[in-house]
């Protein structure tokens, strides 16, 4: 409901502001989603983004499981095929330069500006695939699997020889700030979350001023799902953000 909401907002408000708006989806899956132990199926963030009632002028789609990106192919053919539509095929931060090639180029003859939904279901993205898409001028909703991923397996990233976190916050020293971090608060996710905010800061991107990360819980027992952490260089991007939220918390009851 949130990614829905937003990229309404988005594709319609940008439509005569830029050239060219440019959906990037770095975790697209088949396009569909089965809601376990029902018979229900939703549209996953590439149907959403398609459906829009103004199409972004080009759409990325990358998805590591070519099962997934073949079923997705074919849905946009077959309901989407008036698209332009590009997918990419492989682990996202290993094509970051695939993405990057088909991405319009900006020009005083062309304005492009692109929304980048980043939704892994472990912590595998990697900090300098963000850096360099962010080189460009996108926009950023990143869903952290802080509770799925990172609650439960601090043990392991913990240790010196495993790089995930390096990986996840660019940072090499990140176990020394979290010793310094442990002082006042020993949550590790909200450790990470801070921490991944400062990075996108250090980019240029604005701070928002109630924080750019929101927790996401279950409606029903209220348990903690993962962060979203939102994330554009322009003003008007959090003005959407938080109608949004508002929005979409009036219509979900959404916990944050």
């Amino acid at each position: 409901a949130l990614l829905s909401t937003y990229i309404e907002m988005f594709s319609t408000g940008m439509a005569k502001r830029w050239d060219k708006r440019i959906y990037i989806d770095l975790y697209s899956g088949p396009g569909c989603t089965e809601v376990r132990e029902t018979v229900s199926w939703l549209k996953g963030s590439p149907l959403l983004a398609l459906s829009v009632k103004d199409p972004f002028d080009k759409y990325i789609f990358c998805e590591e499981d070519a099962t997934k990106l073949t079923a997705l192919e074919t849905r946009v053919s077959k309901h989407f095929s008036q698209l332009d539509v590009a997918f990419v095929q492989g682990d996202c931060n290993s094509n970051v330069a695939k993405i990057l090639a088909a991405i319009p180029k900006h020009s005083k003859g062309q304005t492009v500006l692109s929304f980048c939904f980043v939704d892994p279901f472990s912590l595998n993205l990697q900090f300098r695939t963000i850096q360099a898409l962010g080189a460009k001028y996108v926009d950023f909703l990143v869903l952290l699997a802080l509770d799925m991923d990172a609650r439960r397996n601090l043990g392991h990233y913990i240790r010196p020889s495993n790089n995930k976190i390096d990986l996840l916050l660019g940072l090499a020293d990140w176990r020394d700030r979290w010793r310094i971090f442990l002082r006042t608060d020993n949550s590790f996710q909200r450790f990470l979350a801070h921490e991944f905010e400062g990075q996108m800061l250090s980019l240029g991107y604005r701070k928002h001023p109630k924080g750019n990360t929101r927790h996401i819980s279950t409606l029903d027992r209220n348990l903690p799902l993962y962060h979203l952490a939102f994330f554009s260089r322009h003003p008007r991007g959090y003005t959407f953000w938080d109608e949004c939220l508002k929005y979409s918390s009036q219509q979900q009851s959404f916990e944050f």
